[in-house]
């Protein structure tokens, strides 16, 4: 392996047939850089979309009312109900393995017009009403004051907390907005806080910076919704399936709304446990077909290797029959082929590696400098496109595989050539 006149010999080789050894080279290279950039993509992707959502509950689920689809108990199909509070209070007490529940409202009547006024200015935005709970389901950072409270709900207070949009909109730049007043759909509310999203990729039921959130109970009295809710939130507890709860939840609104059992379409749900398990199939799928790829790519490369390696034992068969006459051990023919093989596969693909992770770096540069210039909290679903260092020395370990592969054949036909043919051959 340390054999000095072995590595001049296959050096000297290299170098007398540059354009060959270049072009056989370039198909290593070309395979172990495609599959470090779409490894290094894939991981980018994944990252961006999961610092989108990483603090939202993984154990939660949405749920609301739809039309009826199948008559019922006298009443025809079409029929459209309504969850209530009291649907709310028997869910808490009566579902095992329920966490949190939040009810919501959205003011989807809200909105019309420029329906956000502040003195002169004014602007179209989604108004709901929330729980002090929904921020245990979706966290977020408070730019300014505070968020929705106990007291809030229990006083039905007129208090409001604003997106960042509403507040660039609503307010001056670097503007104190805790303690003054705007006024929603015609009724004044006091800003109690500004808040950011930390899970800015899940918007449910709408634009998180574009919405001003007020408490739920404040929000049923002053826009006459009497008791309604129009969807609620759910966590489960540690051990429990979100599906599960669902389910028995379904079974109450059933039964509290006069709905057929076998209306699958009468209660409106989204498992978000279950999206984000799928979500981690469709990452485990592409890293899948990432490595198909690759490794596809990888192969055809070795098969360039291993036919430029049976050309040089073709061309070398006179040498090789000269050393097998001179006593040189079938051992040491076979470990000069593979080496040669070997050294040109892990140069090339070594050289692959780099540039591949030189070019995921810049494209990480490229992604921050954006950042940087977009919002603070802008979407995004790209970030970090990385490889790390286990899959980095992976492919060391594949390359010197492959040209282990690829040199083995080769090596195998030298051996077989007698020394007397060899010395024959022309």
């Amino acid at each position: 392996m340390f054999d000095r006149d072995r590595w001049q010999e296959i050096l000297n080789a290299i170098k007398k047939n540059k354009l060959r050894s270049a072009l056989t080279a370039f198909g290593v290279f070309w395979a172990i850089f495609m599959l470090v950039v779409m490894m290094g993509s894939g991981n980018g992707l994944k990252n961006g979309i999961t610092a989108g959502i990483q603090d939202f509950a993984t154990n939660s689920g949405f749920m609301w009312s739809e039309t009826t689809t199948k008559a019922y108990e006298g009443f025809k199909r079409g029929r459209h109900w309504n969850i209530n509070n009291k649907d709310i209070e028997e869910i808490k007490d009566e579902v095992a393995g329920l966490e949190v529940i939040s009810p919501r409202l959205s003011g989807w009547n809200l909105r019309n017009g420029e329906n956000i006024v502040r003195g002169k200015r004014s602007a179209a935005f989604n108004v709901m009403g929330d729980y002090p709970s929904y921020r245990m389901i979706d966290p977020c950072t408070m730019v300014w004051g505070r968020y929705i409270n106990d007291e809030d709900i229990r006083l039905k207070r007129k208090v409001c907390i604003i997106g960042e949009k509403v507040y660039e909109v609503m307010f001056d730049k670097d503007e104190d907005p805790v303690g003054e007043y705007i006024r929603v759909n015609g009724v004044y509310f006091m800003v109690v806080g500004v808040f950011r999203s930390n899970n800015p990729n899940i918007n449910i039921g709408s634009n998180k910076k574009e919405t001003v959130y007020m408490p739920f109970t404040s929000m049923q009295q002053t826009y006459n919704y009497g008791d309604n809710v129009h969807f609620f939130g759910i966590t489960a507890k540690k051990g429990a399936k979100v599906k599960d709860i669902m389910e028995d939840v379904k079974v109450i609104l059933q039964e509290n709304h006069k709905l057929s059992p076998d209306d699958e379409e009468a209660v409106g749900k989204v498992d978000i446990e279950n999206e984000i398990k799928t979500m981690g199939y469709i990452f485990l799928g592409i890293d899948i077909l990432i490595w198909v790829v690759g490794l596809g790519t990888l192969i055809a490369g070795a098969v360039g290797v291993s036919n430029i390696m049976l050309i040089i034992v073709k061309e070398r068969t006179k040498e090789i029959g000269i050393q097998r006459a001179i006593g040189a051990r079938p051992r040491l023919v076979i470990g000069q082929i593979l080496s040669e093989s070997v050294f040109l596969t892990t140069i090339a693909g070594f050289i692959g590696l780099a540039f591949g992770t030189f070019v995921l770096y810049m494209v990480d540069l490229a992604v921050d400098a954006s950042r940087a210039m977009a919002p603070p909290d802008e979407e995004s679903f790209f970030l970090n496109p990385e490889i790390g260092l286990p899959i980095a020395l992976a492919s060391l370990a594949m390359l010197v595989f492959v040209g282990f592969v690829a040199g083995l054949i080769p090596a195998l036909k030298a051996i077989r050539i007698k020394p007397i043919e060899a010395l024959r051959h022309e």
